[in-house]
């Protein structure tokens, strides 16, 4: 008697905790979606995920309570059977009280995890009822996209949770009939009363029902099949599987007959005739027939008998990842590129970015982190009108990392250090003549040149955090520090959640396990706690149903302020005949444009685009949640950002599905790969970068985001895609092609020649000798008119840890030619002569200058006296070599300087 009094009590204390358990992350949660503005999302999902968990719950329990208090009251055994028992177990006398005693405490435990289970999913159930159709249709089944998606998982989820419940239902009535001798295995065979029996035969007709329902479910499945050529329904499927299936869900059907019939007829001949057919239907029709079908009438003319199906993985995979969209243009690449173009082209010579991210973030943080526990964690690019002029920058914000506290104590880091402070921003191509980055914004306080001011430089927001923070407190809260002293000051914002009472506090307390929150006489009444304070998961704390973009990046707007920006997608793996993408599904769409205020924490969504079904049905489940993209801010609308995730994956899968001929993909006789190249020893594919060029065709300059193409297992250049990122053509993406009857160097061929030409690859090999370290930055193609060059920066570094990155050189490439120069200018010069015009900053100044000509032989000029003083140079460090070379060059300078003036 009092083992079983304590399992329960045990089980009564265990759910107390549990709630509690729930209950103080529920009410923590509530109060900061009042915060945030946001409550009617978080009482959408509660409400549905509660009602989820009492339905699916108080539904198990019923249906098992039912059940087996019918199996325990009307199945008595005959009294002989229990003499005649092989088992052993004890007599029903004692398990019979036992059973009576845990059943109820048993089954309230499973309904419990059943409920639990239930509410987990909620996604699936909202977006059954706030569906809205893809208005396009499958190839097989001619239903619109929408059931696939929506309603179909949704039926999936109801089978699911129905076989489960028959299947543990009639689990746990066998475990009873056999514990009270309803079911007895006798030296004759087994025993079975004949209420268990029609109870059992009654699960197995539901049982058997369901499972036809499941097969019928399958056939759709199949438009998911990777068993093909290529990804979706194939001919086998088609012809074998899909009818095979039917004949399934029918047979099925037969069986749940007989199982139903066999109730009133003794015996069981009728339902294991039944299930002897079903099974061996079951493996010959879907094993063994769909495999003899393909070994003989697909294998020996695949193409032939794939091709419609090739047609529509082509056609769905283009449609669910937006491909058939981009537009395709010729690029002849030609080699004419003159001095004159490269100044018609001046504005995108100008925004080429000469600073790589990795050299610059360890520049940032030697030059600019002021303090230790200031970090700089990541560099955006993005554009801004300075001067009148369309420019691109960098920009990184100086945030605090509580790992680099000086002394990492309570007070510390949830009270005196809250926020970071400042960012700064530089062109991606002006350097000072020591080889380092220029800013226009800099230092703390933040001071800007020729850049508007920043008036709201603290973050509190930001990509690193601590678990939390408190603000208008009792303690001094630093703002920034200023030389040996700190400047403090209290938070005026709107963040944070009021902690007036001492419940909510103790709330707090409970969920950070920190009684220092209850305790601290540092909290007012005015004091507030800010929670959720990194960007990514701040709004996906809210929007848990959008995958969101890894890089959040930073916008400052017209009046100084700072404000986050992360693009969030709509993705989903139920896109038939659409090829999938590992980790991600075989659907996506850049839906939702999302900003966080860097001081307030004010998080808004913005519906970027309103023709995708699944954003749509979010918008229908959670009304008020999504603002109209015309309804953002015009200074944050003018630095809207075409997605660098998104845009890898549309370029990874535009490499195969730019082939719609089914014959040439069949064969792959056109599959691109994206270039490949050795960054600090490993082989990498190259990462998509923004730049700021003239399109060709195309009047001014946009913001584009551009990546390039190679022949699979070749490495020269056979295509370039952009995307616009400017409006009105944002997200227009186009893809420009090459003459394949024509060379164009890849940039795995431009490393092996600068690698490989000799003056280059001994300058480099001395700078590595003589305590430094080179580092080559990314490789950038830039288009200019119908022509491409290449441009790699070089950096200098002393080996010793810590050491500071300094450009040093530029690589030019332009088909057989490459120079390498201090500046990018000069390597310009170098290739096209003439003056192109780069920098509108200071730049490395040679200690004397060349004798004033006359225009027309300005640059001849120019490139006669570097030819000396890099072959001065190379005589001072013993390199004949290399000063022989530079003498050739001197010399053809001067016949060249000779001819044109007529000497």
């Amino acid at each position: 008697m009092a083992k079983p009094r304590l399992i329960l009590w045990l089980l009564l204390i265990v759910g107390a905790l549990a709630l509690v358990g729930q209950a103080v992350p529920l009410y923590t949660d509530w109060l900061w979606f009042q915060e945030v503005g946001y409550a009617g999302v978080f009482v959408t999902i509660l409400s549905l995920r509660g009602w989820l968990f009492i339905g699916v719950g108080l539904g198990t329990f019923l249906f098992l309570y039912l059940n087996l208090t019918l199996a325990a009251r009307t199945a008595r055994p005959d009294a002989l059977w229990e003499l005649e028992d092989q088992l052993g177990l004890p007599s029903r006398a004692v398990l019979e009280p036992l059973i009576r005693r845990l059943l109820l405490p048993v089954l309230a435990v499973v309904s419990f995890f059943s409920g639990v289970s239930a509410s987990g999913n909620w996604e699936t159930v909202l977006e059954y009822f706030n569906a809205t159709p893809f208005d396009t249709t499958d190839p097989l089944f001619n239903r619109d996209l929408s059931f696939y998606v929506f309603t179909l998982p949704f039926w999936r989820l109801l089978y699911g949770w129905a076989m489960l419940l028959l299947t543990a239902t009639m689990g746990l009535g066998l475990a009873l009939y056999v514990l009270q001798r309803s079911l007895v295995l006798t030296a004759r065979g087994p025993r079975l009363a004949a209420g268990a029996r029609a109870h059992l035969l009654l699960l197995g007709t539901a049982l058997l029902g369901f499972k036809a329902w499941g097969f019928w479910l399958d056939r759709f499945d199949l438009l998911f099949s990777p068993r093909g050529v290529v990804f979706g329904a194939s001919y086998s499927d088609v012809n074998a599987s899909l009818p095979v299936l039917g004949i399934l869900a029918a047979l099925a059907l037969l069986c749940a007959a007989a199982c139903l019939f066999q109730v009133w007829r003794p015996g069981w001949r009728f339902l294991a005739a039944g299930l002897v057919v079903l099974a061996a239907m079951w493996v010959g029709g879907l094993g063994a027939y769909p495999a003899l079908l393909q070994r003989f009438r697909v294998t020996p003319n695949e193409l032939v008998a794939e091709g419609p199906y090739i047609i529509h993985n082509i056609r769905m995979t283009r449609k669910a990842f937006g491909l058939e969209r981009i537009e395709e243009k010729d690029f002849p690449a030609e080699e004419n590129l003159t001095a004159a173009a490269l100044e018609r082209n001046n504005p995108t010579i100008k925004n080429i970015r000469l600073w790589d991210h990795r050299p610059l973030l360890v520049t940032f943080g030697q030059l600019q982190e002021i303090r230790t526990y200031y970090k700089f964690t990541d560099v955006d690019n993005d554009r801004y009108l300075i001067g009148g002029e369309y420019r691109q920058i960098m920009l990184s914000p100086r945030e605090l990392s509580y790992r680099h506290l000086p002394s990492r104590i309570w007070i510390n880091e949830h009270l005196t250090y809250t926020h970071g402070y400042g960012v700064i921003v530089g062109p991606v191509n002006r350097i000072s003549p020591e080889g380092l980055p220029e800013f226009f914004v800099k230092d703390i306080p933040p001071v800007s040149t020729g850049f508007p001011k920043i008036t709201r430089p603290e973050i509190y927001y930001g990509e690193i955090s601590n678990d939390y923070v408190f603000v208008r407190t009792k303690s001094q809260e630093l703002d920034y520090p200023a030389g040996d002293q700190n400047v403090y000051t209290r938070y005026a914002g709107r963040g944070g959640i009021p902690v007036t009472s001492f419940l909510t506090k103790l709330a707090f307390a409970i969920r950070f396990g920190e009684i220092k929150i209850v305790l601290s006489d540092d909290l007012t009444g005015e004091s507030r706690i800010m929670i959720h304070r990194e960007v990514a998961k701040r709004v996906r704390q809210i929007a848990p149903f959008l995958r969101f973009d890894r890089d959040p990046y930073l916008v400052i707007t017209d009046d100084g302020r700072l404000v986050w920006m992360i693009d969030g997608y709509t993705v989903s793996d139920r896109y038939p005949y659409s090829q999938p993408v590992r980790d991600l599904g075989n659907y996506i769409r850049n839906s939702v444009k999302a900003t966080v205020d860097a001081y307030h924490g004010t998080v808004t969504f913005y519906l970027a685009d309103p023709a995708d079904p699944i954003i749509r049905t979010y918008a229908r489940a959670f009304p008020g949640l999504f603002k109209p993209l015309g309804d953002m801010p015009a200074d944050l609308q003018r630095h809207i950002r075409y997605p660098e995730d998104l845009f890898s994956i549309q370029a990874k899968m535009f490499a195969t599905y730019h082939m719609e001929d089914p014959q040439v993909f069949y064969n792959k006789e056109d599959l691109w790969a994206i270039p490949r190249r050795t960054v600090e020893g490993r082989d990498r594919e190259m990462e998509p970068y923004y730049t700021i060029m003239r399109l060709p065709g195309e009047k001014k300059e946009e913001f584009i985001l551009l990546t390039l193409f190679n022949p699979s297992r070749r490495d020269n250049m056979i295509a370039w895609l952009a995307a616009r990122t400017d409006p009105p053509n944002y997200g227009r993406l186009v893809v420009y092609n090459f003459p394949k009857a024509k060379l164009v160097y890849g940039p795995r061929q431009i490393d092996a020649r600068i690698d490989q030409d000799p003056n280059f690859s001994q300058q480099l090999s001395l700078w590595n000798q003589r305590g430094s370290v080179t580092l080559r930055g990314s490789l950038l193609a830039i288009p200019i008119d119908q022509s491409l060059i290449y441009v790699q920066p070089l950096y200098l570094a002393a080996s010793e840890q810590g050491a500071l990155p300094e450009l040093r050189r530029v690589f030019v490439a332009y088909g057989n030619q490459i120079a390498m120069e201090p500046t990018l200018e000069q390597s310009l010069q170098r290739i096209f002569g003439g003056r192109a015009r780069v920098e509108d900053g200071p730049r490395p100044a040679p200690a004397a200058g060349p004798p004033a000509v006359g225009d027309a032989l300005r640059g001849v000029a120019q490139r006669a006296w570097e030819a000396w003083s890099r072959a001065q140079e190379a005589l001072r460090r013993g390199d004949w070599s290399a000063y022989g070379e530079e003498q050739r060059r001197l010399e053809q300078a001067l016949r060249e300087f000779r001819e044109r003036s007529g000497r």
